[in-house]
């Protein structure tokens, strides 16, 4: 499968009708509770489909060490993103962290987009990955966090610590999380025969609602990317699309060290090289009232998501393709 078979395909081209329909100021919309039904249900179905076939896979210790490190990758990948930033931008230290932040944690939309590709492409890959992405949520809001925190006055970390429960209910329990995982474990259990009863919903409609999504995904990208470019400058809008290559980069040697099949080597990339806009900002707006979503939400849905479905992915299948070929 080459870059332009995926450029080609329906799944980026609805979302580049979104995307060129907000950036024309387009009226189009998709209501909010639809999008959110739909994103469920893409959840709900590479979970069930990742169970299945994880229940098929035996658990060895190639397994583990993709948990590890794909752990290390999320706490780490915000350390490089928040010196980038610092460095190149000139954003502020909470902006800078709150932004870093995103970029250790994972798009699962990205994921599920790279999935298909796959499939088109006829690369296979294991079902675990799923559970992978879902590990991948959290470690770096930690990280964020303490990037932010380090120097604060002791009554901004008092008040941090304060809402600490409330924290870990919205990072732990957010709704990707919750629906991932819950139907990864449902899938394992019911297994091949418990999910053919359920393929007729999850298998069949998946690329049309898939495409649906892309749509307003695309809607969403195209009003933050307008709303938000002129005040970020050249600087962050080089970061969104060149931290994104480093991350794939660095998940890619991981991947040749722990000795990874070229489909799960590509998902591991693209984990990596994903940013989150779901679980992080929903984290940052609580613990981190003061920075701004218009830099964090524009970098991470505006910039570095059009940026993988329409480049990334294609460029990482390849580059895996080559590297564990």
């Amino acid at each position: 499968m080459n870059a332009l078979d995926t450029l080609l395909s329906p799944v980026v081209l609805f979302f580049a009708l979104g995307l060129c329909a907000a950036l024309l100021r387009s009226p189009m919309s998709v209501p909010q509770s639809f999008a959110k039904g739909l994103a469920i249900y893409l959840m709900m179905a590479i979970g069930l489909k990742g169970g299945v076939e994880m229940s098929k896979t035996a658990i060895d210790g190639q397994v583990f060490a993709v948990f590890g490190a794909a752990t290390i990758l999320s706490f780490g990948m915000p350390l490089i993103a928040y010196a980038a930033l610092r460095f190149t931008s000139g954003l502020s230290k909470t902006d800078a962290a709150a932004t870093a932040g995103h970029y250790g944690s994972i798009s699962i939309v990205t994921f599920v987009a790279a999935i298909e590709a796959l499939r088109i492409a006829g690369v296979p890959s294991s079902g675990y990955l799923v559970a992978v992405a879902a590990i991948m949520e959290t470690p770096a809001i930690i990280t964020a966090l303490w990037l932010a925190m380090r120097g604060s006055k002791k009554s901004d970390a008092d008040e941090v610590a304060r809402d600490k429960g409330e924290l870990a209910r919205e990072v732990l329990l957010n709704a990707s999380i919750v629906v991932l995982l819950g139907a990864l474990v449902i899938g394992a259990v019911a297994g091949a025969e418990g999910y053919e009863r359920l393929s007729p919903f999850f298998t069949a409609p998946f690329q049309g609602i898939l495409c649906l999504f892309m749509l307003d995904m695309g809607l969403n990208a195209g009003r933050g990317l307008r709303r938000g470019w002129r005040k970020l400058g050249v600087a962050p809008i080089l970061f969104g699309i060149y931290m994104p290559l480093i991350g794939a980069s660095i998940a890619a040697v991981c991947c040749i060290l722990i000795g990874l099949q070229p489909g799960d080597m590509a998902l591991l990339m693209v984990l990596s090289a994903s940013a989150s806009y779901i679980a992080v900002p929903a984290a940052m707006r609580l613990a981190l009232p003061e920075s701004d979503p218009s830099v964090y939400l524009t970098l991470s849905l505006g910039v570095t998501f059009p940026f993988n479905i329409a480049l990334g992915i294609p460029l990482y299948i390849a580059a895996a393709s080559m590297l564990a070929g």
